[in-house]
């Protein structure tokens, strides 16, 4: 695909990448937010797996929010993928924020 075809987003996302990568000490948190949800992985690259998920969606969220997508389901997702890796162990990520500003 050209260069000039590729949207703001998809270029910033594509450069982030090449320079993130998670691994097993340190996975990548990859953040996605659509116009109605946020969602949250926790990914290691090397294994090409994702170790924890969370999104609006989840059953945890699903009637704990008036809204979901705005700050506060975003604080709500955050505070839930946190309480997951820690679960897991999983102490320190790389934050990839996929092309968003």
């Amino acid at each position: 695909m050209s260069r000039r075809r590729l949207s703001g987003r998809l270029r910033r996302k594509l450069r982030v990448r090449k320079k993130v990568r998670g691994t097993e000490e340190r996975p990548r948190l990859n953040v996605y937010r659509s116009l109605k949800h946020m969602y949250a992985q926790i990914i290691v690259d090397t294994r090409g797996e994702t170790l924890v998920s969370a999104s609006t969606l989840s059953r945890e969220l699903r009637g704990k929010l008036k809204s979901t997508g705005n700050v506060e389901a975003a604080k709500e997702v955050g505070r839930l993928i946190a309480k997951k890796a820690l679960e897991k162990g999983i102490k320190k990520v790389v934050f990839d924020r996929n092309g968003f500003l």
